[in-house]
């Protein structure tokens, strides 16, 4: 369990503003910046606060890297195929440099704190001035302050576990937000390398995180999305042994219009949280929860923690309690060891549950976990032809279970224009389905009524009410 000493002391914040403040004097900081991020909800809203420390010392976004003074790389490294596109566009910026010789580039996030990442840094991008892992985030701005001031790269990644408050924060959005509960994992999934770059579990304490809840509903906020790796064993190492559904309550109470959260673990899914949803009247009838396999044999070797019998217990209690209620998951094939017969159950479950969307991965070995050491691995051509067949058969299934909104109404958060058209607007209904409708530039921000009218691919078609 992790105690309360894990916070950022305040007066190690304000020694942070101080830096931030000492770069804004600076005559040769950078005047523009531009943010790459890659991975998870929990990276862009590190980015976010990446940004608001950037314009505390002075700076404006650029419209693009070409056009910017200062480029950071916010990484991810859950899957090789993001590790691999950020270290190529970070080469990509090398030859940038040539013609623009002043040119600064970071790099942060999750990528950093795999273990020998740093050194490679060093010894291949020797053209980065600044790297520095998650843990090092709230100490941007001094780390910025040396690389500003010496003719080296300064890379730092730590191994500690803060949680900070009082950061900046530039959002990217006037009417949703993202608001951090928890950080870290305690779970490890023998694919999953999260414990080992985000660290263990440290969660929030309720009052800070209730503080920044009004703050944002006083902003205008719309819609907050709560973000954990594991939202669901929220409270942990607290005083008072605080629970997400106690936390999820009081901000229904709050008032805030629309509350959604992610990520949660089916084995920490309580009666609680389920009850705490059905009673709410701001928190949305949508779950995201993320099955990965549904096979027995391979949850186990996944270090999962659940049974196929106990995941579909907990998603027919949702479906009591909640009805209508949008599940969503995620699925991983070609897990080392994984048999025709273990894929078959996953497409039984599939066909069971019927999921409004389903993200699908491909099994990708992370250097550190446990399962990259396993000698089972699958061929790449059986785990392409894998998820091509879970694909067409989630794809099929979707289609099938969108058609329950048909003559709905209902409340979209409008997100912006349409790409297709001037005169409509595209937006997230309360099932967390993307529905296009009639109207303006003026209708974003908004919340509007609607009744779906058709289907296309995996969005909804709706006419205002």
């Amino acid at each position: 369990m992790k105690k309360q000493e894990t916070i950022v002391s305040r007066e190690e914040i304000e020694r942070q503003y101080g830096f931030m403040h000492e770069i804004r004097m600076l005559p040769h900081r950078p005047e523009t910046y531009y943010i790459v991020t890659y991975g998870c909800q929990m990276n862009a809203h590190d980015s976010e606060k990446l940004a608001g420390m950037l314009e505390e010392m002075g700076m404006t976004p650029a419209p693009s890297r070409e056009e910017s003074d200062f480029v950071i790389f916010n990484t991810c490294c859950i899957r090789d195929n993001a590790e691999r596109r950020a270290l190529g566009n970070i080469t990509w910026l090398k030859e940038v440099r040539k013609t623009r010789p002043n040119l600064m580039i970071a790099v942060c996030g999750c990528m950093i704190q795999e273990p020998g990442m740093a050194e490679k840094i060093m010894k291949q991008y020797r053209f980065v001035n600044l790297a520095f892992g998650t843990s090092n985030l709230y100490r941007f701005p001094e780390l910025m302050l040396q690389a500003l001031n010496s003719m080296e790269s300064t890379v730092v990644v730590d191994d500690g576990e803060p949680v900070p408050e009082g950061l900046p924060v530039r959002r990217l959005r006037h009417d949703a937000a993202y608001l951090t509960i928890m950080y870290g994992c305690d779970n490890f999934c023998s694919y999953c390398i999260v414990p080992y770059v985000r660290g263990r579990e440290r969660s929030r304490d309720p009052g800070s995180i209730l503080k920044e809840a009004e703050d944002l509903l006083k902003s205008g906020i719309q819609e907050i999305m709560l973000l954990g790796q594991n939202v669901n064993s929220y409270g942990k190492g607290l005083p008072g042994n605080p629970s997400f559904a106690g936390l999820l309550s009081d901000l229904d109470r709050m008032g805030i219009p629309r509350i959604r959260f992610m990520t949660s673990h089916p084995k920490d899914l309580s009666d609680d949280l389920i009850d705490a949803m059905a009673c709410g009247k701001h928190i949305l009838p949508q779950f995201h929860l993320p099955v990965q396999s549904g096979s027995d044999r391979i949850l186990k070797l996944m270090n999962r923690h659940y049974t196929r019998e106990k995941y579909l217990e907990r998603v027919k209690r949702l479906r009591d309690a909640v009805p209508g209620i949008g599940l969503s998951t995620d699925i991983i094939v070609g897990f080392p060891g994984e048999t025709e017969e273990d894929f078959r159950d996953t497409l039984d479950l599939v066909r069971e549950v019927r999921y409004d969307s389903a993200f699908t991965f491909i099994y990708s070995p992370r250097t550190g976990t446990k399962a990259a050491g396993f000698s089972d691995q699958i061929d790449p051509d059986v785990s392409s032809r894998r998820i091509e067949e879970l694909i067409a058969l989630q794809e099929s299934l979707q289609k099938e279970t969108m058609k329950r909104f048909l003559g709905q109404e209902e409340e979209i958060l409008v997100e912006g224009l349409s790409r297709r058209s001037e005169h409509e607007i595209s937006g997230k209904g309360l099932h967390g389905i993307s529905v296009t409708t009639g109207g303006y530039n003026e209708d974003i921000g908004r919340i509007i009524r609607c009744r779906i009218t058709g289907l296309k691919n995996n969005t909804l078609t709706a006419e205002r009410i």
